[in-house]
């Protein structure tokens, strides 16, 4: 969460881009791991851009894991939001992070979890190069699935007593019905990995403050559409359709 930067997206709205813990080339500035758990991380921007910046207005939007930290701080927060705070918007979130780490374990899905694991590892031994004497990578051992790697290193080394209890405490499913703000969550079907469980969906539809959006296809944030131009040969689409939905959603609060 150590690297900010500020772009300008359209007339009136700046984005900031929030670099997770382990990210951004940033891994030297302190001796923890991201885990999903860390929506006070986004709180702790979103309180430097208010008290720094004076935003009079800043809406939380995440992707993946990061929306399930969005959701889970909106939740947190619910109607003791900062006054500054109007929307949130996530886009494939992981909702329910235990039902979503099984998934991974798919035959038809360990490709995507071999990658995470490959990446995860790397940056376990270069933050142990980092801060020598803090990190064992020696628990990596036979290590062969998310929800292991969960257990040994996530929760061993970010205060849960396993995969269970991590994945259970750092779920935005927990509090997304106390969400006070608009929100808009897009799901797609045929995501192979993220799986929101019926419950989840029940106190999803059950609270009035939030769309929820549900495509056939789009699988895991890639709902690409198609590029359209201008006459004049502008791009008028660029055919990123769950990022313009947000934009459009924000941009109506």
């Amino acid at each position: 969460m150590h690297g900010v930067a500020r772009n300008g997206l359209a007339a009136g709205m700046n984005v900031v881009l929030m670099n997770q813990r382990n990210c951004g080339g940033m891994d030297h500035f302190a001796p923890t791991l991201y885990n999903s758990s860390l929506s006070g991380d986004v709180a702790a921007v979103a309180r430097n851009v208010i008290e720094n910046d004076g935003v009079s207005q800043f809406a939380l939007i995440g992707f993946s894991m990061g929306g399930n930290l969005v959701l889970k701080l909106a939740g947190e927060w619910g109607s003791d939001a900062p006054a500054q705070f109007k929307a949130v918007a996530a886009v494939c979130p992981a909702m329910d992070l235990a039902a979503s780490a099984d998934a991974l374990h798919e035959p038809a899905n360990r490709i995507y979890e071999y990658y995470f694991l490959m990446q995860l590892f790397r940056r376990l031994r270069a933050k142990a190069k980092l801060f020598p004497g803090k990190f064992d990578v020696s628990r990596l051992r036979g290590v062969s699935t998310l929800r292991l790697f969960d257990d040994r290193i996530t929760a061993y080394y970010c205060g849960f007593t396993g995969a269970d209890d991590y994945y259970a405490r750092a779920a935005a499913a927990n509090v997304v019905d106390r969400i006070a703000v608009p929100a808009l969550i897009i799901h797609a079907a045929n995501d192979p990995f993220i799986r929101i469980l019926p419950e989840t969906l029940r106190r999803v539809a059950a609270n009035p403050n939030i769309t929820y959006v549900e495509t056939d296809d789009g699988g895991h944030c890639a709902f690409i559409g198609e590029r359209t131009a201008e006459p004049n040969g502008d791009l008028a689409d660029d055919g990123r359709w769950a990022e313009r939905e947000v934009v459009d959603f924000v941009a109506a609060q």
